[in-house]
C-alpha cells in the first residue's frame, strides 16, 4: 500500500525523490521519509507524520545528496508517526531501510536475534535493519547480511537499503510487492511504481520474488538468492509523465471519469479490426474454449466488474462463470470444476489477495488471464495471459475508468470467445459499434455534470446515510455505486437488490433518507418501480437513474438506450459523479479519502 523510491548517480536526488513521492500519493499513505546522502561523507534523514507537502517542509535548504531513497508509510505496525515513518535505521544509524509490505513473523525474529537491542520504533520494518545491522556485526558484509536476514523473513516486502559506509550502492529485493529497476544514463533508480520515475527514465526491469538487486550509478546486478546471475532486459513504459497530470481538473477523479469515453474508443482501436471482429489471442481463446467454468477472482470495485460480467460471459460465451472475493477463496476455496479457468481483475496488477490465490493457480496447474491496467506488474507477469485495460494512469483512490474498462473488456473476451464457439448472440451483437454508440451517452452525461451536482447538493450535503437498489444488472451497478460514495464522502451507503429491502433493510427507512434507484431492464422494471413506493411511503427522498425505454416522466437522470448488458457502463458514469461532487460538497479531498490507498499490497 505504501510507496517506495530510490535514485543513485544523480545530483539532484531529494528533489527526484520527492518527486516521485508525489506521484505515488495515490497509493494511500499517512507519513513519509527521505534519506540522502552525497557520497563524501554527508547524509541526511528527514521524516514525518503527514503528506509529502509536510516533508518538503521539514527538509531544509542544506539537505542534498547524489543518492536516496523515500518512503510513503500507510500504517500496519505502529499508529502513524514521525518515529513510525520510515526510513528505518540501525541502533549505530549505519543502515537504512525502507519497506512495503507486512513481516509476518517480525516478533519471533525480535524475539530470537534482537533481544537486547533497544528499539524506538513500533515497526516490523526496524526488525529487519536491526537484524541485519546484527550480522554485520558479527562479521558479515553488508550483502551477505542482507542476504541471510532475507532468508529468515517471512511475509511480504519491497526492501531499499542503504550503508552509510558503502554509499555509491543500493541493495534491492523484494517479495510479493512490487518493485521496478529504471535504468538512466549514469544512473539508476528503484520504484514501486513505473509511474514515480517515468520524468526520469521509462526503461524498466522487473524484478522478482526471492531476488537481490545491487544498484550502483552505471550498473545493477540482478541475482536469486541462491547467488545465480539473472540477466533481464528492461522493457517501454507506455505513458507519458503528462498523463499523470491532472490537467486543469481540480482533482484526478473528475479528469478520470470524464475520460470514460476516450477509454472507450481506445479499447475499441486496440482489440477490434477494420471489420468489427474482436483480435484477441488465439491461444488465449483456445484455453478459454477449453474450460468448463470460469473464475473471476477480484477485490473491490474489481469485484463489482466481474459481477458485471459473469451474466455477460454466459450469455455471449455460454460458459458457466462464478465470481468470487479473492480474500475468501485462497482460504476457503470451493470444490472447483474439472477443467477450470481463471481470470483475475486488478487495476494496478498487484492486489496482495489476488495474487495469493495465483500462487495457488499456478501450483495447481490451472490457466488464468489478469485483465489489468499496469503492464509488467506481478499479476500481470506471473499469470498464462494478459489483457492490458489501456486505459491510462488512474491517480484517484477511488476506480472510476478502470472499473468501466474492465468491464468492456471483459466483454469483447466474451463475445470473442463466445464467436469461437458459434454462440448466436455473440455472431449477432454489433459489439464495437455499441461501444463505439456507449462512449458518446458516456460523454452526453458528464457533459451535464451540473445535474449530478445538484442532486448532490438536495439529497446528500448532509445524510448520515443512503441506499443504491436496482436488480439484475442494476442491481450490480448499485454495489458500485455505493461504494463509491461511501469510500470518498464517507455516507454509509449500502447497495441491494431491490426485492431484498423487504427483507429486514427496510426497517433503515425513515424520513429524509437518500435512495437511489437504478432502472434499465425492463424486465424487472416495474419491481423497481414498486420498490421505490414503499420507500416512498416511508419517507425516503429517492432519485431515479433510468434508461430512456424504461423511463418515466419524473426520472431524475435518464440516458439513451444502449445494449442491456452493456447498461451498467453507462449508468454507472452518473454514480460517479454523484459520489464526487458530495465528496467535494461535504468539503473532503475527493482524491485521497481516509484510511484507503489505491494499490492494496498487504493481505
Amino acid at each position: 500500500m505504501c510507496g517506495i523510491v530510490g535514485v543513485i548517480g544523480k545530483s539532484d536526488t531529494v528533489s527526484i525523490l520527492l518527486n516521485g513521492l508525489q506521484k505515488l500519493e495515490y497509493r494511500g499513505y499517512d507519513s513519509a521519509g527521505i534519506y540522502v546522502n552525497d557520497q563524501t561523507g554527508h547524509d541526511y534523514l528527514v521524516k514525518t507524520k503527514g503528506r509529502i507537502a509536510d516533508l518538503k517542509a521539514a527538509i531544509g535548504p542544506d539537505v542534498h545528496g547524489t543518492m536516496g531513497i523515500g518512503h510513503t508509510r500507510w500504517a500496519t505496525h505502529g499508529v502513524p508517526s514521525d518515529v513510525n515513518a520510515h526510513p528505518q535505521f540501525s541502533s549505530n544509524k549505519r543502515f537504512y531501510l525502507v519497506h512495503n509490505g507486512v513481516l509476518t513473523n517480525y516478533a519471533e525474529l525480535k524475539q530470537q536475534y534482537l533481544a537486547d537491542v533497544q528499539f524506538v520504533s513500533e515497526t516490523d520494518t526496524e526488525v529487519a535493519v536491526q537484524l541485519i545491522a546484527k550480522f554485520v556485526a558479527e562479521g558479515a558484509d553488508t550483502k551477505a547480511a542482507f542476504k541471510k536476514a532475507l532468508k529468515l523473513i517471512k511475509g511480504s516486502y519491497a526492501f531499499i537499503l542503504v550503508d552509510q559506509q558503502a554509499p555509491d550502492t543500493l541493495y534491492v529485493a523484494k517479495n510479493k510487492s512490487p518493485l521496478l529497476l529504471g535504468k538512466g544514463d549514469g544512473f539508476n533508480v528503484i520504484c514501486s511504481d513505473a509511474m514515480a520515475m517515468v520524468s526520469e527514465t521509462k526503461q524498466f526491469v522487473e524484478l522478482h520474488d526471492q531476488e537481490i538487486v545491487t544498484v550502483q550509478a552505471n550498473q545493477a546486478t540482478i541475482e536469486t538468492l541462491a547467488g545465480d546471475v539473472v540477466d533481464r532486459a528492461p522493457y517501454t513504459v507506455q505513458f507519458d509523465e503528462s498523463d499523470t497530470e491532472k490537467g486543469g481538473y481540480p482533482f484526478y477523479m473528475l479528469k478520470e471519469i470524464d475520460e470514460q469515453p476516450a477509454v472507450m474508443r481506445r479499447l475499441v482501436q486496440t482489440y477490434f479490426d477494420e471489420n468489427g471482429q474482436p483480435q484477441l489471442d488465439k491461444d488465449l481463446l483456445a484455453k478459454l474454449n477449453e474450460a468448463d467454468r470460469l473464475y473471476i477472482l477480484a477485490a473491490g470495485t474489481s469485484y463489482h466488474a466481474g459481477l458485471v460480467a459473469q451474466p455477460i460471459f454466459e450469455k455471449l460465451a455460454q460458459i458457466p462463470t462464478e465470481v468470487h472475493l479473492a480474500s475468501e477463496f485462497g482460504y476457503n476455496t470451493p470444490m472447483l470444476s474439472e477443467k477450470p479457468f481463471f481470470l483475475f481483475l486488478s487495476q494496478s496488477g498487484e492486489t496482495a489477495d489476488s495474487r495469493q490465490v495465483l500462487v495457488k493457480v499456478n501450483e495447481w496447474g490451472y490457466p488464468s488471464l489478469t485483465i489489468t491496467n499496469s503492464q509488467g506488474s506481478t499479476l500481470s507477469r506471473e499469470a498464462d495471459y494478459t489483457l492490458l485495460l489501456n486505459a491510462g494512469p488512474e491517480i484517484a483512490v477511488a476506480s472510476t475508468k478502470a472499473y468501466t474498462s474492465q468491464i468492456a473488456l471483459q466483454a469483447i473476451l466474451a463475445q470473442a470467445l463466445g464467436q469461437k464457439r458459434g454462440v448466436a448472440a455473440a455472431e449477432s451483437l454489433p459489439l464495437k459499434g455499441q461501444l463505439g454508440t456507449i462512449a458518446n451517452t458516456m460523454q452526453s452525461i458528464v457533459d451535464e455534470k451540473q445535474e449530478m451536482d445538484d442532486l448532490a447538493k438536495k439529497h446528500l450535503a448532509t445524510t448520515r446515510n443512503a441506499f443504491y437498489i436496482g436488480r439484475g444488472y442494476d442491481y450490480a451497478v448499485s454495489l458500485e455505486a455505493a461504494l463509491k460514495l461511501k469510500e470518498i464522502s464517507y455516507v454509509q451507503a449500502e447497495g441491494f437488490a431491490g426485492a431484498e429491502l423487504k427483507h429486514g433493510t427496510i426497517s433503515l427507512i425513515e424520513d429524509g433518507v437518500p435512495v437511489l434507484a437504478i432502472i434499465t431492464d425492463e424486465r424487472v422494471a416495474s419491481h423497481t418501480r414498486g420498490n421505490i413506493q414503499e420507500v416512498r411511503a416511508r419517507g425516503a427522498q429517492v432519485i431515479t437513474i433510468a434508461m430512456e425505454s424504461v423511463a418515466e416522466a419524473d426520472d431524475d437522470i435518464v440516458f439513451p438506450d444502449v445494449e442491456p448488458l452493456l447498461s451498467p457502463l453507462v449508468s454507472v458514469v452518473s454514480t460517479q459523479l454523484i459520489a464526487y461532487y458530495t465528496s467535494l460538497n461535504r468539503g473532503y479531498d475527493v482524491d485521497k479519502p481516509r484510511n484507503l490507498a489505491k494499490a492494496v499490497t498487504v493481505e
